[in-house]
């Protein structure tokens, strides 16, 4: 077979999974709640009159004055394919796909363009596993931590190809540098160093030689007019607003609100993802219990990831004794990544969320693949043959396509259990406020979506917004918002028809006996045996907290049980409890009432 039809064949597998996953999620109605909706309102708003210029919000400053991640490079990416499928909810998702396709597919070709068959397939195992291993539920959702994932394993073999002498890939690094960190803060730093060590590299190139050659001179040129491009709604945001949104970044960053975690938890958590060990098991025993899921991204263990970094400390000594030099290069490149990463991930401060170093699994990754390359090649000198490394690449990627095809068959839409409440009151709010209900006035009328929310932290009142503006209507929030849902979806009291009120738990006998407001909506997404379940969880719950004297959080339960969920003085065993309480949800109803009344 030709290199050129390998590299097609590589594409291919890689791709099934994907159209697997998107067959089985195109049988379920999904709509997007919290950070999801507030991403399709961005790409709905792309080349409009309020395109994005920054990213999503995210944890950075004080709300409601919060910043937001640095770009909005993934809300132009995601806008072609969206408005092409008819800006529904799953063109969202057929987006995200393609973004992580297209990143797949890139790898492929770097590994095609820097070596033969054996690289190509080796690339295409190393992109596979990584795909098995974050399943399909991750990579095709359009979340800005998520979104990223397969580009970062482009960024990291374009440094490979600059410091290889292969200065066109300058290119594509800006752009798929410019994507991650654009997207997501902790991608932020590493993208930095990664452009950094390969224009350092060309420049010391230069310096040496004392001549520049015209295509190299071209292909920099080419870069840096990309880069500033792709960086230039940044720059138009922090000029127009005082402060700008970099201007947020700097100061929370410099001056963080709480103490960073340290070098040395730092270190724990990086090593953690250095366990590759727990990539294998947790793929192969994923459960389907999303709690569980998310938790597997995060619970390898920090020991295994000493023993693999000291291996892979010498294998890059091994390869300093082969005659095939670009392996070091690979070695570099994964040395400055973690570098970087390691004094990253010891300025987080608060929760160390699981989140927030999902970039390092590729990472370990391909350190985990330069170790192997750096043996192979000593064992291939020493012996003078060659091993069966692209038969082996071949059998890497077939099983763990087969595991991604298994997991994609099943996938479910992004936090389905909120979707489905969603689901079922936003038709009814609709046709109340088509109807006139209360103080509505169909279409005609600008409602201010509001939320009373014991449950979730308003997640779903977002998505009621995005809903409600996908159906025709002109769905605003309070000042208070502007940040999440943009500032041009922000109205007042005074020029609000009415208000629509999503509310959540002990909330509901609340609303049911005020006055001038109408009940339009409600759904109770929990079963009798679900209903029992959540009863005795919150007894056992509370029993625990009241034994630890937390009075504060035995309310909080009741009255923001995310909140609640995520307190870091909370007992052994009372987690896991509220955490099972948010899957199995919580009665929800929506209310129209008189603009003023919330």
């Amino acid at each position: 077979m030709s290199d050129r039809a390998l590299s097609w064949w590589v594409r291919a597998a890689l791709t099934v999974p994907f159209l697997v996953a998107l067959a089985a999620l195109a049988t379920t109605h999904w709509s997007p709640v919290l950070d999801l909706a507030m991403t399709e309102l961005r790409v709905r708003d792309v080349l409009g009159r309020h395109s994005p210029l920054i990213g999503l919000p995210g944890r950075i400053g004080t709300f409601p004055d919060q910043g937001s991640h640095p770009g909005p490079l993934s809300f132009y990416l995601l806008a072609p394919v969206y408005r092409l499928l008819g800006s529904t909810a799953f063109a969202l998702l057929v987006s995200a796909t393609a973004v992580n396709v297209a990143a797949s597919w890139a790898a492929v070709a770097l590994a095609a363009r820097r070596g033969g068959q054996r690289l190509v397939v080796g690339v295409g195992a190393i992109v596979m596993v990584s795909c098995a291993w974050f399943g399909a539920s991750v990579l095709t959702q359009p979340w800005n931590p998520y979104l990223p994932l397969l580009s970062f394993i482009v960024v990291l073999l374009a440094t490979w190809g600059v410091l290889e002498g292969d200065h066109v890939l300058l290119v594509p690094l800006v752009g798929f540098a410019s994507l991650c960190a654009q997207t997501h803060v902790p991608y932020l730093s590493l993208s930095v160093a990664l452009c950094a060590l390969a224009f350092g590299v060309v420049a010391a190139r230069w310096w040496r030689a004392r001549v520049i050659d015209p295509s190299q001179r071209r292909s920099l040129l080419l870069a840096l007019v990309f880069g500033a491009l792709l960086w230039f709604p940044v720059l138009v945001d922090e000029f127009r607003h005082s402060p700008g949104n970099v201007t947020m970044l700097r100061r929370h960053f410099l001056s963080p609100p709480e103490e960073p975690i340290g070098i040395t938890v730092g270190a724990k958590t990086l090593l953690a993802h250095f366990d590759v060990t727990h990539i294998v098991t947790a793929t192969i025993s994923r459960s389907d219990y999303f709690i569980d899921r998310l938790d597997a991204l995060a619970s390898g263990r920090w020991v295994i990831g000493i023993v693999v970094v000291l291996i892979w400390i010498a294998g890059a000594t091994v390869a300093t004794r082969v005659t095939e030099r670009r392996i070091i290069r690979l070695h570099v490149v994964v040395a400055v990544a973690s570098v970087v990463a390691l004094l990253s991930t010891g300025r987080i401060f608060g929760k160390i969320w699981y989140y927030l170093t999902l970039w390092a699994w590729p990472l370990a990754l391909v350190a985990v693949a330069a170790t192997a390359w750096s043996f192979i090649a000593l064992c291939e000198q020493a012996w003078r043959r060659r091993l069966p490394v692209t038969q082996v690449s071949v059998l890497v990627l077939v099983l763990a396509g087969a595991m991604f095809v298994k997991d994609a068959a099943t996938v479910d839409p992004p936090e389905d259990r909120l979707s489905r409440v969603l689901n079922a009151v936003v038709g009814p709010t609709a046709a109340a406020l088509d109807e006139g209900v209360g103080a509505a006035d169909g279409k005609g009328g600008t409602y201010a979506v509001v939320w009373d929310d014991a449950y979730y932290f308003g997640s779903q009142g977002y998505g009621l917004i995005n809903e409600l503006e996908r159906r025709g209507f002109r769905a605003r929030s309070y000042e208070t918002y502007r940040v999440p849902v943009t500032a041009h979806r922000v109205t007042t009291v005074q020029q609000a028809t009415a208000e629509v009120v999503l509310v959540t738990g002990v909330n509901v006998a609340d609303w049911r006996n005020r006055a001038n407001v109408e009940e339009v909506a409600y759904f109770e997404p929990r079963s009798a045996v679900e209903l029992a379940e959540f009863d005795q969880l919150r007894a056992e719950a509370l029993t625990l907290l009241h034994a630890a004297d937390l009075e504060d959080l035995v309310g909080l339960v009741d009255n923001n049980l995310f909140g609640a969920s995520v307190d870091a003085r909370l007992p052994p065993g009372v987690e896991p409890l509220l955490a099972r309480m948010l899957v199995l949800g919580e009665q929800t109803a929506v209310f129209v009432a008189p603009a003023g009344t919330f």
